[in-house]
């Protein structure tokens, strides 16, 4: 009995046109493709995450890592202990330079009673000029010498301190280059640190676009980790006067809001800022971009595409790049062209049943 059913639907199947089968993709909802206008009067640019403070530490004396407080991640304290190099020999200098201090300090003493006594031989006549001209000559020497032996020692005392890394402002550890036992190196980088509390976007601008953008700052529009698009605030873009002699490219900076959780240097951002007028040729910029509404798009594991009609009039499954989202609209950066007819409504053309045409 079932094997009658089948064969009868076979035939039934075999005795509709082949047009029926794609009959649903006539009444599926299409669009054409279009570039937008308001697209086009911006251009979308790279741009990248940095701190605006941000301090490679290294040390300006030689000697073995014995201490390492911090790790990659660590929020520090300005003024805090990063690490610290053996400092034994410093401090054996300071040790010592302080006992030629005290040498010092006796000497003059024995020179200031000496000159006392002078003095009051000379009052009496008992010596001549030139013998408390000597005395008053050694005094001054006594008094130099222990001036020297002070700057001496305090410059033994500083010394020290160059053996102990400390974090020159709040923020957090980027990196640790070192390990206990390593030989730290005047120069030699040993920590990154960034302040966590103050970031911008940064964006190189081409040379044709300067103009736009410097008079229309205020519309500069930025992207960070997949967030929604956000407007710069008054104030906080900045383009840099000077530009790169390489890439003919000046910097556009923009401060983020403090605070901002989830942010790191180094993140991958995109600005759209005033271009109508780029040229095609301008590095990382689309003068005018396609848009399609956000419910034309299909994810399927990591692809993500659009139905596209083909030239038979059938809905053929095609991978893009998408863009930034505007409103409903989102941007395709590639995969379809302006003029294709593209499917609106994805589940149209999946979960319609095939009916037979009338």
């Amino acid at each position: 009995m079932k094997r009658r059913l089948i064969l009868a639907s076979a035939l039934v199947l075999s005795a509709l046109p082949m047009g029926s089968l794609w009959a649903s993709a006539g009444s599926t909802p299409t669009m054409t493709a279009a570039t937008s206008t308001s697209g086009a009067a911006e251009v979308s640019l790279d741009a990248v995450v940095e701190a605006v403070r941000q301090a490679t530490l290294s040390t300006q004396v030689a000697g073995t890592i014995v201490g390492l407080s911090v790790k990659a991640g660590d929020r520090v304290r300005a003024g805090q202990e990063l690490l610290r190099i053996d400092a034994s020999a410093a401090q054996q200098q300071v040790v010592g330079s302080s006992a030629q201090l005290e040498a010092a300090q006796a000497n003059l003493n024995v020179a200031s009673k000496e000159l006392e006594r002078q003095k009051q031989l000379f009052q009496k006549q008992y010596i001549s000029q030139g013998a408390l001209d000597r005395a008053q000559a050694q005094w001054e020497a006594a008094r130099a010498q222990v001036q020297a032996q002070q700057a001496q020692t305090r410059a033994a005392q500083t010394q020290t301190g160059f053996f102990s890394v400390r974090a020159p402002f709040n923020g957090v550890v980027s990196d640790v280059a070192v390990t206990l036992g390593d030989m730290a190196m005047p120069g030699r980088p040993m920590l990154t640190l960034h302040d966590q509390s103050a970031l911008r976007v940064s964006a190189a601008v081409p040379q044709s676009m300067l103009d736009g953008v410097r008079s229309q700052l205020s519309a500069v529009r930025y992207e960070i980790a997949g967030q929604s698009a956000q407007t710069v605030t008054v104030g906080t873009a900045q383009l840099l006067p000077a530009v790169d002699p390489v890439t003919h490219t000046a910097q556009l900076r923009l401060a983020l809001p403090a605070g901002t959780e989830g942010l790191a240097p180094g993140m991958f951002a995109r600005v759209w800022v005033p271009g109508g007028k780029t040229s095609a040729s301008a590095p990382n910029a689309k003068a005018a971009p396609v848009f399609l509404p956000v419910s034309a798009v299909v994810r399927r594991a990591e692809m993500t595409g659009v139905y596209v009609m083909d030239a038979q009039g059938k809905p053929r499954l095609r991978q893009v790049r998408l863009g930034r989202v505007n409103g409903p609209n989102v941007e395709i950066l590639s995969g379809v062209s302006a003029g294709e007819q593209v499917v609106t409504d994805p589940s149209s053309v999946t979960s319609k049943p095939l009916k037979a045409a009338p």
